[in-house]
């Protein structure tokens, strides 16, 4: 249970005086994912930084004030001129004075008769806003503050800018987050003494309430002392979730495996080429992993066109030798039927009983194989989420390989650790990960490396060009089509939409149809699974030359005989996806290009993304550029994908703090790895302060 000091932190926004249920809906917009259906807490308020400072210079009269600056003066109101003529919606204006000066403060919403008796003829306020001139006069249009001497005394010229919704108010949130400061209990320190000391870190309570009020803007900044020591806090809850678990997985549970590599060694002395120097490394650590007497964990990283497939083969072959089942999920049918097909072609000849399962299995042949599996007459089952439903029984499932992680999750690594006694999980990515992602997202894994592509891979040249150059651009292909080329055509869009000028998968197939007739093919998500596969197929044999197709070709389609892809507004997509698409040529021996059509003006941000995907194929060194530029957010489209964002903390520049928190826990855990002492104590309170307290039921379940 929750620890009880932190309820109110926990409880909702909407039960805070003057909130509400009309305003509530508003803050739960602006703090808490839509998606999620969840309402904004007191803890979410507080955890909404400012983005801003208005600092309100105060001047001593009207005629000196400087135009378009924020400033505070003393006025005295001398008319109300209210609405002119029947225009409801027109402004509702008050002249105020200096007495040197006058100046005309103009305010828009229907319902403004409160003014006249808010600010009466006569009366003094400080009026905080912006001065500007319109038709020659000077005005100011909705003051951002309009105080009373009293209230002045109090004010703090430095105001903190929050990130808003529609309907919600500066000032409104302001006082909410005020009212919110309240319910801040001061809470034990979960830090380690000699780090807070040596960094001269404020208390956690200390740290928010700086946080919130910045008296300049460095104080705005991620190396900032009190906003640090919130990153710091979240890495730390983070790592020591990740550490719990880990050491849970990596606990001595008595796994007894033999196997003496007979199977892999044939499977890969019947390649038709050598190993890498990596790969060989790598399926060294799997093999180690899988003979210990711990679960395994592992994370396999590896570029486009490294070689994860056939390790992850080799690592099954070990699993079936030693007498138990294996199993391959893959996030699409078109790539689980690819790994089937290739799989089927390499092991045919060894005796490994192979099978398929995917949502479009038919009933009679799904039962089939369910018997099968649970009989353990099937040695390896490749196949989508349907591997996941709870009726696929195993009678000896030994390792599990998950294709392209980032489109799985942690619940989908438990489902198959549930489908047998001692399962090995196997996790691969051909998106490069950079190192500080890797260790905030996967902490609890090992993490193995595939660097080094084969020497038979053909090398790909990228290239970038205008879409004013369309017209020569098809005139080429056209020459290369006619001499054996095969090329993707991507597109950012399905159907066309006006909205976003950008050419549509359909209308661009449809366009390229009048140069190459009837051998243009198309591919997109909303296609069914069948016509995907279709579209695959007809391009592998050759019977289309050109594939039109949106991202959905973006992960593991594999036909080696396609050598050229155009990539239409480039600018549009990230990094990381851009050397994923290109990666999708090159996989033979011949060799290949790489189009990166944009249209401009291009940002400063969409230039660089360009230059460095035309620069260099290494997908390590692309993906820490893409953090860099994009943040970790949006990396792999980590938003979309459910998988965990920071908050509080920023990889790129908090890396030195991500590198402090693992060290720490890494020492910590060891000392104290049931958080029985009074540190793991606060340690626990971290934990369900920043909702990551799920691995502590590993402790009480051991």
């Amino acid at each position: 249970m929750r620890p009880e000091i932190l309820n109110p932190l926990f409880s909702r926004v909407s039960a805070l005086s003057g909130v509400g249920i009309k305003i509530g809906p508003k803050f739960d917009k602006l703090l808490v994912d839509e998606k999620s259906k969840k309402q904004a807490t007191v803890l979410d308020l507080l955890f909404h930084l400012p983005i801003g400072i208005h600092d309100f210079f105060e001047v001593a009269n009207l005629i000196d004030a400087p135009l378009n600056t924020l400033i505070s003066i003393k006025l005295e109101i001398t008319n109300h001129i209210g609405r002119r003529g029947r225009n409801i919606n027109g402004p509702y204006s008050i002249i105020g004075t200096d007495h040197t000066e006058s100046v005309e403060l103009k305010f828009f919403s229907k319902k403004l008769d409160w003014l006249a008796q808010a600010m009466p003829i006569g009366s003094t306020f400080w009026i905080c806003g912006e001065i500007e001139i319109y038709d020659g006069k000077k005005q100011i249009v909705h003051p951002e503050y309009i105080l009373k001497d009293e209230d002045y005394l109090k004010f703090s010229r430095n105001v903190p800018v929050y990130k808003l919704t529609d309907g919600l108010s500066k000032k409104n949130l302001i006082k909410t987050i005020d009212k919110a400061f309240n319910l801040l209990p001061t809470l034990p320190e979960w830090h380690n003494n000699k780090i807070i000391q040596d960094n001269k870190f404020p208390k956690f309570h200390e740290a928010l309430k700086q946080a919130h009020h910045p008296n300049n803007p460095s104080a705005l900044g991620d190396q900032d002392p009190a906003r640090q020591r919130l990153a710091l806090d979240e890495l730390l809850a983070n790592q020591l979730a990740l550490g719990l678990v880990r050491n849970n997985v990596k606990q001595n549970i008595g796994k007894n495996r033999n196997c003496s590599q007979i199977l892999s060694n044939k499977i890969e002395s019947n390649l038709p080429y050598n190993l890498t120097k990596a790969q060989k490394i790598v399926r060294k650590e799997i093999f180690k992993d899988m003979m210990s007497s711990c679960k395994m964990l592992r994370l396999l990283q590896g570029d486009v066109g490294s070689g994860k497939t056939i390790v992850a083969l080799l690592a099954i072959a070990d699993a079936i030798e030693s007498g138990c089942q294996a199993a391959l999920i893959a996030p699409t049918e078109v790539l689980a039927t690819q790994h089937y097909t290739k799989i089927h072609e390499i092991v045919q000849s060894f005796g490994i009983r192979l099978e398929i399962l995917t949502g479009s299995t038919k009933s009679s042949e799904r039962n089939k194989i369910c018997s099968n599996l649970k009989d353990g007459n099937i040695d390896l089952i490749i196949g989508t989420h349907a591997l996941l439903q709870e009726d696929i029984i195993f009678h000896n499932l030994g390792l599990a390989v998950i294709d392209e992680q980032h489109k799985f999750g942690v619940q989908q690594r438990i489902i198959f650790s549930k489908k047998g006694q001692f399962v090995d999980i196997l996790v691969m990515t051909a998106t490069p990960i950079p190192r500080t992602l890797a260790m905030t997202m996967f902490g609890d894994m090992d993490i193995s490396y595939l660097d080094e592509k084969p020497k038979f891979r053909a090398q790909i040249t990228t290239r970038v060009a205008p879409l004013s150059r369309i017209n020569e651009v098809i005139s080429s292909l056209k020459n290369a089509i006619n001499n054996g080329s095969r090329c993707y055509w991507i597109c950012p869009l399905v159907d066309e939409n006006d909205d976003l000028d950008a050419m549509a998968v359909n209308k661009r197939a449809e366009e390229l149809r009048v140069y190459f007739g009837d051998c243009v093919g198309v591919i997109h998500g909303k296609l069914k699974n069948n016509e995907k596969d279709r579209a695959i197929e007809l391009f592998k044999n050759g019977d289309t030359k050109v594939l039109v197709g949106t991202t959905v070709v973006e992960v593991g389609i594999d036909i080696p005989e396609a050598n050229i892809i155009v990539i239409e507004h480039a600018e549009r997509f990230g990094l990381s996806q851009l050397h994923q698409l290109r990666g999708r040529v090159g996989r033979g021996t011949t060799e290949s290009s790489c189009l990166l059509l944009y249209r401009g003006p291009l940002s400063e941000m969409a230039k660089a993304r360009l230059m460095t995907i035309r620069q260099n194929d290494n997908g390590f060194q692309i993906a820490e550029e893409d953090l860099r530029l994009r943040g970790e957010g949006e990396l792999l489209g980590l938003r979309q994908s459910g998988l965990p964002s920071l908050r509080l903390a920023n990889l790129e520049s908090h890396a030195r703090l991500l590198a402090m928190a693992n060290d720490d826990v890494a020492l910590f855990l060891k000392q104290d790895p049931n958080l029985s002492t009074e540190r793991g104590k606060a340690m626990q309170i971290l934990l369900y302060l920043f909702e990551k307290n799920n691995p502590l039921s590993l402790l009480q379940s051991g």
